[in-house]
């Protein structure tokens, strides 16, 4: 009896995932975490409106949710000021960005992104055989220059651009981003990841027609909304591009439940502005601790800080795992020279009590390792 025939590019491909999960990680200390601060997660939970309708919608469950997503697209469309045709739904900015590559993306194609930014893009990539090509950022924000420029010498499909970035925190004025979505080369795509967009002050967000056809913007519930175990996002892009979602997405992809949700959410702007309120607080407070201990954080226009930690990698990896080991969960950037960093997300007051009270130990303790 044989196995599967896996293509050689699966057969090739690591079994692994972008991230691993803090489930993982308390599994192997078992013992579950004091402070969750590393995933990027809203602590403060969705709308109490989101889970009464998640509530109601539960009842429902035997059925399949819409494939069309209609009353939420509409909804997004009205919120976001552009026609239905304008939307499409998936499970989250992940799986649209898996759709997305699919679509656009042969094995040896040129993708380009930026050296250190979001994983989980280069793992779709990875997935269908494209080739990346990345550039590295400068003074810790992505260059939309130097993606522009690479796109344009290596015939790029598509380039991957988030603003604010993800793991820095940063990002760039919204002159600088209308300029790059202007300049993209022909038969090239702009991927805008815009998850946390909510955070931005309303001057801070680019504008671009959402019929460009040269450009898609990625949102996302699961930030500012609270809702990441929920799995919800959105693209705004040309309607033709969204029209091609329909030949590869799972269409009864979106539970019942995750549709009314966010249609509850979308709704409930007070929260927003309240969640939005105390992810500020909290990155002032995360600030203040850097500085009590010596370190700079770094500017944040997302719901975490970027911690500078002063040294190099081997020392951040180092004031992370003591953090770890004493009950705090927090991710660090993987690409030099941003990995001399620690990213933490934003928590509620007691979280962030808790990294006060356990960081100096854990920068005694990295600091006595070497």
């Amino acid at each position: 009896m044989t196995g599967p025939r896996y293509t050689p590019l699966v057969a090739s491909l690591p079994a692994t995932v972008p991230f691993v999960g803090p489930e993982t990680q308390e599994r192997l200390q078992g013992a579950p975490f004091r402070a969750r601060l590393g995933a990027n997660e809203s602590v403060f939970g969705p709308s109490p409106n989101a889970i009464s309708a998640m509530a109601q919608a539960a009842q429902d469950t035997w059925m399949y949710g819409d494939p069309e997503n209609h009353d939420l697209r509409n909804a997004l469309a009205k919120h976001e000021n552009v026609a239905p045709g304008n939307i499409i739904v998936g499970e989250g900015i992940d799986g649209l960005l898996g759709y997305l590559v699919r679509m656009l993306t042969e094995p040896g194609d040129a993708i380009i992104t930026s050296d250190g930014a979001y994983p989980t893009f280069n793992f779709h990539v990875a997935g269908y055989g494209g080739a990346l090509h990345k550039v590295p950022y400068r003074d810790d924000h992505e260059d939309p220059a130097a993606l522009l420029d690479k796109a344009g010498e290596v015939d790029a499909k598509l380039i991957y651009f988030a603003n604010p970035d993800n793991p820095m925190g940063s990002w760039q004025p919204p002159a600088v981003v209308e300029d790059m979505a202007a300049n993209v080369p022909p038969g090239c795509l702009l991927v805008l990841d815009e998850a946390y967009a909510q955070f931005l002050a309303a001057g801070d967000v680019p504008r671009i027609a959402a019929d460009n056809p040269q450009v898609i913007r990625m949102r996302t519930f699961s930030k500012a909304y609270g809702m990441a175990g929920a799995r919800v996002g959105y693209g705004i892009g040309a309607p033709d591009l969204i029209m091609a979602f329909n030949k590869v997405r799972n269409h009864f992809g979106m539970t019942r439940i995750s549709q009314a949700g966010a249609l509850a959410a979308l709704g409930d702007i007070n929260y927003l502005a309240e969640v939005i309120g105390r992810v500020s607080e909290s990155r002032t407070r995360i600030a203040k601790i850097a500085s009590d201990n010596g370190l700079a954080a770094l500017p944040s226009a997302a719901n975490f800080v970027t911690i500078d930690c002063g040294r190099d990698g081997t020392f951040a990896q180092a004031v992370l795992q003591q953090l770890i080991a004493r009950g705090v969960f927090v991710r660090m950037p993987f690409v030099a020279p941003q990995n001399r960093c620690i990213r933490v997300s934003a928590g509620t007051a007691a979280d962030l009590e808790i990294l006060a009270q356990t960081l100096p130990d854990a920068l005694d303790a990295a600091r006595a390792t070497g």
